[in-house]
Formats: C-alpha cells, structure tokens, sequence
C-alpha cells in the first residue's frame, strides 16, 4: 500500500509555530515514527507552501497511490483547486487537521476541500495522521 501525507502552508513550522496549538514535535520526527510504526506501508511525506505545487504533486502520484492524507493549511478553507484536484484523481483522499477546526475562529470552521474526502479527522493532534493511515489499512483488509 502507498500512502502520501501531503502538508500545505506553515506546517513546515511545525516544533516552532504556535507550540500551544500544534504541540512542540517537527513533522520530520513525526513522520520517522510514523515509518517505523508502519512498515508494511509505504509513506511519502510532501509540504508545499505554493498551492501550484501541492495541486501538481495530487496529479503526479494520484493515478498509482492508494491514499492520500492532506493537511490544507489555510488552502482547506478557500482552494477549490485542490478540491478539483482531489476530485480528479481515483486515490481515495482523508483530510486532517491537528487542531480542533471547529472550536477555533470562523473562518476555519469550513473547509472547500473535504468533500472530496472520504473523512475529516481534527482536533487529535499529530496522532489524527495515524488514524488516517489506519482508516486507509481497515479499508483493504
């Protein structure tokens, strides 16, 4: 199984933005547990701050993965192109986002991109990444 985790604007910061929000761990160390906790998977990790690069990296691997797991950043509350651009390849997509969305200010309550998603995660911290992959895993068992 592959699987892409697809980050969008300022969670390169992660470790450094916000640590009261997002907690105080890189994505990059993050990610290495994620590997060591799932070998039987293939995962790929893409953070893009450009909305073009993020839209060309779906279209690149969206024909020959099996998932991907995408955290918009602030592209989930206005980008239809990702939208469009999830919608237009047959990997199946679950989005994710650390923060509890719904609890935060209005403008992050909603996101254009999930209904091209088969799920929301939120609020659960790094850990909703994991519950990505593993809702990806039930699904081909």
């Amino acid at each position: 199984m592959k699987i892409i985790i697809i980050n969008g604007p300022n969670l390169n910061l992660l470790g450094k933005r916000e640590p009261e929000i997002y907690g105080s761990q890189t994505f990059e160390d993050f990610f290495k547990e994620l590997q060591e906790k799932n070998t039987k998977i293939e995962l790929e990790y893409f953070q893009s701050n450009h909305e073009g690069k993020i839209i060309d990296k779906i279209h690149e691997i969206g024909f020959s993965y099996d998932g991907i797991i995408i955290n918009g950043g602030a592209f989930t509350h206005y980008s239809y192109a990702i939208y469009d651009a999830l919608m237009a390849v047959p990997a199946h997509s679950v989005e994710v986002h650390i923060s509890d969305i719904m609890n935060r200010e209005d403008f992050r309550k909603i996101s254009v991109t999930a209904p091209a998603s088969e799920k929301m995660i939120h609020g659960k911290g790094l850990a909703g990444y994991q519950e990505a992959i593993d809702f990806f895993t039930c699904k081909t068992t």
